[in-house]
């Protein structure tokens, strides 16, 4: 267990009007742990998800493959407590600071969902 909370955020929807969601109404969602500036993972944000994400405090993503949305560790236990919210100059990625509870942010167990490498060409 942990007594993190989640920091929310102002909803301006002038501001949110300036992300460049795609064609499908989607983000990019980068989700960085706050405190070892480690990625924990990506995943994709549509308008009410990113509001549902800076009202709560809780990272909230649009799942594409089953149509709905999922607040992250809701059922995992693995939950995630933003700190800081930002978006890139260009308004077209985002990227959350978090402090991440539980085995970690991946699916698999592990704790980002980055752990695999490319191999060096050993020539």
């Amino acid at each position: 267990m942990t007594t993190n909370e989640g920091k929310t955020f102002k909803i301006d929807n002038e501001e949110i009007s300036l992300i460049s969601f795609n064609s499908d109404g989607l983000v990019p969602a980068i989700i960085q742990e706050a405190s070892s500036g480690k990625v924990l993972m990506m995943a994709w944000m549509n308008e009410e998800s990113l509001k549902r994400t800076l009202s709560t405090g809780r990272t909230w993503f649009w799942s594409r493959s089953r149509q709905e949305y999922w607040c992250k560790g809701e059922t995992s236990g693995d939950r995630q407590f933003v700190q800081e919210a930002f978006y890139d100059c260009d308004f077209d990625t985002l990227l959350f600071l978090v402090v991440q509870e539980g085995r970690g942010a991946c699916h698999t167990g592990e704790f980002s969902c980055f752990f695999t490498s490319f191999k060096f060409d050993e020539n």
